[in-house]
């Protein structure tokens, strides 16, 4: 399944209107922030589980033969940590994204449907994006975060350029 086809099953049943008409402009915006922001807050919430496990099993409380928890398991916890702040911030910056604006120096510079048409890409390419997220963290555990990192920060990276390649086409 590509990112364009997970974007539109999520979508599907929330009335999103695919921007038809300039009416529905600022509502569809308001369903694609909110479902992104949804799956961004799963894909933290599975996150923060698997740290909360990890913390259980491997750091736990100290005792008389181990005073000092393990270095490693510390700095592993303290991974998925910044890995659930990664994926928070993302969803911070999904409700603070630019909404198109509908005033008239806007309509009178801005082509508006080769416009609509941009931010609905972006839009798709977002939700497909934060989508895959979810549903790679949905049942990975700890040791899984860790070890693939490197692909979680990509993705991360992924959702940040489809952050920012919406808030670009917002800005004249």
């Amino acid at each position: 399944m590509s990112l364009a086809e997970g974007a539109a099953g999520v979508l599907a049943g929330l009335s999103y209107h695919f921007y038809g008409s300039a009416h529905l402009l600022r509502a569809d915006d308001l369903v694609v922030r909110g479902k992104v922001s949804e799956l961004l807050a799963a894909a933290r919430h599975s996150v923060q589980a698997a740290e909360r496990e990890y913390r259980r099993e491997f750091l736990p409380e100290p005792s008389r033969e181990k005073p000092r928890p393990d270095a490693q398991a510390v700095a592993d916890a303290r991974t998925l940590e910044r890995l659930g702040a990664a994926i928070g911030a993302l969803e911070g910056h999904v409700r603070s994204l630019p909404v198109p604006e509908n005033d008239r120096l806007g309509q009178r510079f801005r082509a508006e449907a080769a416009t609509l048409q941009l931010l609905l890409d972006a839009d798709r390419e977002l939700v497909g994006q934060a989508e895959f997220l979810r549903s790679v963290l949905e049942s990975a555990g700890a040791r899984w975060m860790l070890e693939n990192g490197a692909s979680l920060a990509g993705q991360i990276g992924a959702i940040e350029a489809a952050i920012q390649t919406r808030r670009d086409v917002l800005v004249f």
